[in-house]
């Protein structure tokens, strides 16, 4: 017999989604974590989660211990930088009382953290070990695992590279990567504005990119700028009086002044997706598959559904007592992930290369949508939709069903 059904390898937040889903499906899991758990993590990085990620983390029991570490988004205020265009998408006019919740990755994390830790069911947990040297026999993966200096070989049916963007394991299995270079860099921080948010969040189309504010609890708000490499090295190192100064030139003043800046950080924006998702009992999921750019925040909303479209799948698999990597299940799920993948990656690579181009037709022709979309409730519905995930995937716990008592408690 293998060491393990399932080996999950990597523990962001995908990883932690994924072995939270499976830890009663009576498979045996292996969740292997290069860090050292929940210590020590420091990603100034937000979410905004949309209403099928809430749907997935109310199923799974997370949901109730993120209280008071997330805000909710009222509304969406839509513009850009010197045009005569903007909308307003507002939560009532959808029916909800949220268009989605903002909330610091690493709360986030830490709340999945404290959900396994609490009720593991069939998980094992191995820190501060990496996975390597993957290879497929008949009916079993085997690979190497690394702590340290020691090294031992574990077999499971299946590898759920949850490894990130740059994805060592997808590296070693040959998988590869189709990359497009942005040439722009993410700046995120926390800020802190002299007028209340009141639940508004802000999309702002600049020539350079799009900078978005998102509420955060307490009045914060969490900042994702999007900026060309020459500028964001120019902005990055400095200090916050000028770095608050810069934003404040660009976003405006629709909060006010900008009275305080933390939690600083900068990555650069790639699009990058897998040539191949699976290598015979290896399968890549999460950022290892597709990564995004920030724009519309589809890129962690889009994963979670993937997991969660997996777990059924997985789940389903193991009560009808199949090899989980050879099952029927698993097959309909890649093909119909692979087409939710295309869609929301053609959304939000649109939505950039539209806003990037100075081209004065195109910039007349954009700012004249956006009045549209302000003019005609049932356009700017469906807008609202796209931007909320409504792309298709997600199964059972996108819609806040758990799988067989996922959400006990």
């Amino acid at each position: 017999m293998p060491d393990a059904d399932l080996v999950i390898a990597g523990s962001g937040l995908v990883g932690l989604t994924l072995a939270c889903a499976l830890r009663h499906s009576g498979l045996r899991l292996l969740l292997v974590d290069p860090g050292h758990g929940p210590a020590g993590k420091s990603d100034p990085r937000s979410v905004a989660l949309a209403p099928g990620s809430r749907h997935i983390f109310e199923a799974l029991g997370v949901w109730p211990r993120l209280a008071g570490r997330m805000a909710p988004i009222r509304s969406i205020h839509v513009s850009e930088r010197g045009g005569f265009g903007r909308v307003r998408l507002e939560a009532e006019e959808q029916g909800m009382a949220a268009l989605g919740h903002v909330i610091m990755n690493r709360d986030l994390e830490a709340a999945l953290w404290q959900r396994i830790n609490d009720d593991p069911g069939s998980l094992s947990l191995l820190t501060g070990t990496q996975v390597q040297a993957p290879e497929n026999d008949r009916d079993r993966i085997r690979m190497e695992l690394l702590e340290q200096q020691t090294r031992r070989t574990v077999s499971a049916r299946l590898l759920l590279a949850a490894d990130g963007a740059g994805s060592p394991l997808r590296q070693a299995a040959g998988l590869g990567a189709e990359e497009l270079d942005y040439c722009q860099v993410a700046l995120v921080a926390t800020v802190r504005a002299s007028r209340p948010h009141q639940g508004q969040a802000f999309e702002r189309f600049t020539p350079g990119g799009p900078l978005a504010l998102l509420p955060l609890p307490d009045g914060r708000l969490s900042l994702v700028w999007s900026a060309p490499s020459a500028r964001a090295d120019t902005l990055a190192p400095l200090d916050d009086a000028a770095f608050l100064a810069e934003l404040q030139q660009a976003f405006g003043y629709r909060l006010g002044r900008l009275l305080e800046v933390n939690d600083r950080g900068a990555w650069p924006l790639r699009l990058r997706r897998a040539r191949r998702r699976r290598d015979g009992r290896l399968l890549l999921v999460g950022n290892a598959v597709c990564n995004l750019h920030p724009v519309a925040g589809q890129g962690l909303n889009l994963a979670l559904r993937d997991v969660a479209g997996l777990a059924e799948a997985l789940h389903e698999a193991a009560q009808a007592g199949q090899d989980p990597a050879l099952s029927r299940e698993l097959a309909a799920w890649l093909r119909a992930q692979h087409r939710v993948q295309q869609r929301v990656t053609a959304f939000t690579h649109g939505l950039v290369g539209l806003f990037s181009n100075e081209f004065p037709g195109l910039r007349l022709a954009r700012n004249a949508g956006l009045l549209l979309l302000a003019g005609l409730p049932p356009l700017r519905r469906g807008f609202a939709g796209l931007g909320m995930g409504r792309h298709g995937g997600g199964g059972r716990l996108s819609r806040g069903l758990p799988l067989d008592g996922d959400g006990r408690d």
